[in-house]
C-alpha cells in the first residue's frame, strides 16, 4: 500500500474513530488527526512533481471481479494540488467552528472526516465506478452538516441540494454505464488506451449524449447558470465551516471533473459544445455579479460572486488551449483560499452581531482595524489585485479565452469590473459609515485560523511557479492527446 492510499484511508479511519470516541474529545482528535492526513498530503509533492504529466503514487488492484471494477488511484500535477487543498482545509473547519458548534459535536466532527474521504477519493480516482462512489459519499455528510447545523431553513436547503446534485449524478451513473458495455471496464487510462488505438469509439451522438450526462452532474456542483439555485440557499443556512468546505473545495469537484472527465473521454464533443458552454459561463460571471451587487444577506453575497468567480474557470476550461486550462486550474485553488477566508471572516462577523444583514453592521474599521484589515487582503485577493492570488488564474483565464475568442474575453472581463464594484461596496458598507456598536476586534484562535489563508494568498500571487509547473505539464498531455479536438495551442 503507497501512500496515496494510506492518506486515501486515513480519514476513513479517523471517521470511524471519532465516532467510538468520548464526545468530550472528539474535536481535539479531529482536528489532530486531520492535521497528520494534512502532513501525510505533503510527501506526495516530490514524486509527482518529478514527472507531473503521468500519474504518480499509482494503486491498481482488483476490487470486484464482476463488474470489472478496480481500486485503480493516482495523481498528476493538476490533482495532487487538489488533494493536498482537501487535506489542508478540513483542519481549518475543525478549527474554527469551537464556538459555533455546541450540540451533537460527535458527529459534526467525524462527518467532516468522512467529507475529507470522499474528496480525496474523487481527485484520485481512475476508475469510472471507484469515482462514482467517491462522488456520492461526498454528498452524504454535507447534506447532514446543513441540515443539522444550519440555519432556520436548513431542511429546505439541504434537501434542494441533495435533490439537485442526486438528479445529476444518476445521469452520470447511466452514462458510466453505458461506457462499460462499450469498452468492458471502468478504468479510466485504460478507455483512453482502447480510445486512441481505436479499440472503443463513440458515433457523435453517442458521444453528445455522454458528454452532456455527465456534463450537467458536474454542471449542478460547480454550479454553472443556471443550474446554480441551489448554491445560495445552502451557502447562506449551512454552517460556517460547512460553507467555508463547499465554496473551497466541493464546487472544485465539478470543474476538475469537467476537466478530467469531459475533456479526456469526449474531445469532439467538448469542441462542438464550447460556445454555447462558454456563453453559459459568461453569463454566470455578469448574473452572478449582478445579483452579488444588490444582495443584503452577506453569505448570499459571497455565494453568488462564487458563480461569477466559477464562471471563470469553465471559461478557461472550455477556452481549449494551454493557457486556459492552466489558468481554470490554478484558478479553483485561488478561488478555494479567497473565498474561504471571506466565508470564514463572515462567520466571525455573524458570531458577533448574530446576524448576517450587511444593514445591522458599519464603522467596524474603528473598534475592529485588525479585522478590517484582513477582511480587505481578502477583499482584494477576490477582486484579482495584482500580487494576489486570484489576479493569475484570472489572467491566464482572460488570455486562454481571447486567444480562442476575443469576445469571450471582452464580455468576462465585465464580471472583473463588476466584481470590484459589488466587493468594494459590501466592504465599504461593513467596515466605514456610522458605527453600529463596539465589536471585539480578530482574538489569537481568529488569527492562527485566517493567517494560513493569507500567506498563500500572497504566495500564490507572487510565486506562481510553486505550482504552475506541474499544473501545465498535466494539461499538456490533455492537449496533445492524440484523439483531441479541444487543442487551439500547446505552450512550448
Amino acid at each position: 500500500m503507497n501512500l496515496l492510499a494510506i492518506l486515501l484511508l486515513l480519514p476513513l479511519l479517523g471517521f470511524a474513530l471519532a465516532l467510538i470516541l468520548p464526545a468530550a474529545v472528539t474535536r481535539r482528535f479531529v482536528l489532530g488527526f486531520s492535521l497528520l492526513i494534512f502532513a501525510v498530503s505533503l510527501l506526495l509533492i516530490g514524486t509527482t512533481m518529478q514527472s507531473p504529466a503521468g500519474m504518480t503514487w499509482v494503486t491498481d488492484t482488483a476490487w470486484i471481479d464482476t463488474p470489472a471494477i478496480r481500486f485503480h488511484i493516482g495523481v498528476d500535477g493538476a490533482s495532487l494540488w487538489l488533494v493536498i487543498l482537501s487535506a489542508f482545509l478540513i483542519p481549518l473547519a475543525a478549527f474554527i467552528s469551537h464556538r459555533t458548534i455546541v450540540h451533537r459535536q460527535k458527529e459534526f466532527y467525524a462527518y467532516l472526516l468522512l467529507l475529507e474521504f470522499g474528496l480525496i477519493g474523487v481527485f484520485c480516482s481512475l476508475d469510472l465506478f471507484l469515482y462514482y462512489v467517491f462522488w456520492e459519499v461526498v454528498l452524504v455528510p454535507m447534506y447532514f452538516l446543513i441540515g443539522i447545523w444550519g440555519g432556520e431553513r436548513r431542511i429546505y436547503a439541504a434537501t434542494k441540494f441533495f435533490v439537485y446534485t442526486m438528479a445529476g449524478s444518476m445521469l452520470m451513473l447511466v452514462a458510466i454505464l453505458y461506457i462499460y458495455t462499450k469498452a468492458g471496464t471502468f478504468d479510466l487510462p485504460a478507455i483512453l488506451l482502447h480510445m486512441e488505438a481505436g479499440k472503443v469509439a463513440f458515433t457523435q451522438a453517442e458521444e453528445l449524449a455522454l458528454f452532456l450526462a455527465f456534463f450537467l452532474a458536474f454542471a449542478v456542483k460547480v454550479p454553472i447558470f443556471p443550474l446554480h439555485t441551489w448554491l445560495p440557499d445552502a451557502y447562506a443556512e449551512a454552517p460556517t465551516a460547512a460553507t467555508f468546505l463547499m465554496a473551497a473545495v466541493m464546487s472544485k469537484m465539478g470543474t476538475y471533473s469537467l476537466l478530467r472527465f469531459n475533456l479526456n473521454l469526449f474531445p469532439r464533443a467538448s469542441h462542438d459544445c464550447a460556445p454555447w458552454i462558454v456563453t453559459l459561463a459568461i453569463i454566470g460571471i455578469v448574473y452572478g455579479a449582478l445579483v452579488a451587487l444588490v444582495q443584503p444577506n452577506m453569505k448570499r453575497l459571497v455565494a453568488y460572486s462564487s458563480i461569477s468567480h466559477l464562471g471563470f474557470v469553465v471559461l478557461g476550461l472550455f477556452s481549449g488551449n494551454q493557457f486556459g486550462l492552466d489558468g481554470a486550474v490554478y484558478q479553483m485553488l485561488c478561488h478555494a483560499i479567497s473565498t474561504g477566508a471571506l466565508f470564514i471572516l463572515i462567520g466571525y462577523l455573524q458570531e458577533r452581531q448574530q446576524s448576517l444583514a450587511i444593514a445591522d453592521f458599519g464603522g467596524l474599521a474603528t473598534p475592529a482595524p485588525q479585522f478590517a484589515t484582513v477582511f480587505l487582503i481578502a477583499t482584494l485577493a477576490s477582486i484579482g489585485l495584482p500580487l494576489l492570488n486570484n489576479f493569475v488564474g484570472e489572467f491566464l483565464i482572460l488570455q486562454g479565452a481571447a486567444q480562442a475568442n476575443i469576445w469571450w474575453a471582452a464580455f468576462a472581463a465585465l464580471g472583473v469590473v463588476l466584481s470590484a464594484c459589488y466587493m468594494l461596496w459590501f466592504y465599504q458598507r461593513t467596515f466605514f459609515g456610522e458605527s453600529r456598536g463596539a465589536t471585539p476586534d480578530l482574538r489569537p484562535s481568529e488569527w492562527l485560523a485566517i493567517t494560513p489563508l493569507l500567506v498563500l494568498m500572497l504566495w500564490m500571487g507572487i510565486f506562481t511557479q510553486t505550482w504552475l509547473p506541474g499544473i501545465s505539464a498535466s494539461n499538456k498531455v490533455l492537449l496533445e492527446r492524440p484523439a483531441s479536438k479541444i487543442a487551439l495551442q500547446v505552450a512550448k
